[in-house]
């Protein structure tokens, strides 16, 4: 199978070949994928998959969210290049993306309630964690987005060939 970016070009000649606007055909691809992407990241953020969210004062969503608000959908073109970006900006994020390893430490504030992990706005207690588990696997969300924005701009362009060639 052919590459990512000859693929890209193959179709682009196509389109030029064509008569057709190539910028404007990029810029309006790049932006589908790209708002395409952002949600695949989304959902596969946790909490995600409609899980409960247990515990007091643990689960936020606001990693979720970040996807949507750091990322750039807008397509700024300059000369032949048409730029996107798939960002999040929170200090975790390729933590939870890429997983990380779990040492042994104290954290200050955290309790356990019954069966739930919770943390104690007053910060009073604490717990050891890291004893169980040594390695977080990671949730991989930026590589489904990716994959995502890819499928969709091959789409998008394939059928812009097809309407151009009738």
């Amino acid at each position: 199978m052919s590459s990512f970016g000859s693929q890209m070009a193959k179709r682009l000649n196509e389109l030029r070949k064509a008569g057709r606007d190539v910028k404007r055909a990029m810029a309006e691809a790049a932006e589908g994928a790209t708002i395409e992407a952002v949600r695949v990241a989304a959902e596969n953020t946790p909490p995600n998959g409609g899980t409960d969210i247990a515990g007091t004062n643990m689960r936020s969503g606001q990693m979720a969210q970040h996807w949507e608000t750091d990322s750039e959908t807008v397509p700024v073109v300059t000369g032949t290049s048409v730029r996107t970006a798939l960002g999040n900006n929170m200090m975790y994020a390729s933590y939870v993306n890429d997983g990380h390893r779990v040492d042994k430490h104290f954290v200050p504030g955290l309790i356990i309630n019954g069966n739930l992990l919770e943390r104690d706005p007053d910060g009073g207690g604490g717990i050891m964690v890291g004893t169980k588990t040594p390695y977080v696997q990671g949730k991989y969300m930026k590589q489904k987005a990716v994959g995502k924005y890819r499928q969709t701009v091959r789409t998008e362009l394939s059928k812009r060939v097809k309407e151009a060639i009738k």
